[in-house]
């Protein structure tokens, strides 16, 4: 009981210095659906660890209901974690969070499938994840870390990293600006797709030059803009019967 209460201070002060918008004691300590989302979860993690799963699950819900904020009875959180405004965060069954942790609201902290064991993220120390940022499956968030709104994390985090985008990439590390060379770093479907692509042009390219070189055995090095390039002729007239033997 004693160190419930003072984990109850410990989220009052850490409200006070987190939120501009905390004015007074009382307020934080009616007004502010996250913190009761967290001291709710002290209990039902209680009867988690307990055997007790249905009132823990039960107890959870009725915190939901109440404070917009889902918080599974089986999930570790740190010390002073801190959800502003908070409503739509969830956070699932296995995940871990470190002790001085901000959580904005829309916040997921969630699985990717139906696989057992651990399948939740594991978020550091003094991490701040912003509004609707969405971390999936079991990753590991290092500590000193920032996500920016909107994210969406697949992949495992090294520490003070600032992580931006979907999927998300890092752009900064240890306060220096990571410049992403490589499209493939990003793993954005469509620019897979597009590199693909490129890949097969090149490949097409080059065997349409040496099938031409075959053909005109004259010329040494045949380009391709040599071979398709069509003189003093509009997009019109290329697709008229006269160059071509079909209708467009």
């Amino acid at each position: 009981m004693i160190s419930f209460f003072r984990s109850v201070r410990e989220d009052i002060a850490a409200v006070f210095e987190s939120d501009p918008a905390a004015r007074s004691y009382f307020e934080v300590l009616f007004l502010y659906p996250g913190l009761h989302a967290v001291w709710a979860h002290h209990l039902t993690h209680w009867l988690w660890l307990h055997g007790m799963c249905f009132l823990a699950r039960l107890n959870s819900q009725f915190a939901r209901f109440f404070t917009g904020i889902e918080i599974h009875p089986g999930a570790e959180l740190g010390r002073r974690l801190f959800i502003d405004h908070g409503i739509g965060t969830v956070i699932g069954e296995t995940a871990v969070v470190g002790d001085d942790v901000t959580l904005y609201q829309g916040v997921t902290l969630g699985g990717t499938g139906k696989e057992k064991g651990k399948r939740h993220p594991t978020i550091g120390k003094h991490v701040s994840i912003g509004s609707g940022a969405k971390l999936l499956g079991n990753i590991t968030i290092g500590d000193n870390c920032r996500v920016g709104a909107g994210s969406v994390v697949l992949r495992s985090v090294p520490a003070n990293s600032t992580i931006v985008g979907v999927p998300g990439h890092i752009v900064l590390r240890d306060g220096k600006r990571v410049v992403i060379t490589d499209p493939k770093d990003i793993r954005d479907p469509l620019s897979d797709v597009i590199i693909k692509l490129a890949e097969e042009l090149h490949e097409l390219r080059e065997k349409f030059q040496r099938h031409s070189h075959e053909a005109l055995g004259a010329e040494p090095d045949v380009r391709l803009a040599d071979v398709t390039s069509t003189p003093n002729i509009s997009p019109q007239e290329l697709f008229q019967d006269d160059y071509l033997d079909f209708q467009i």
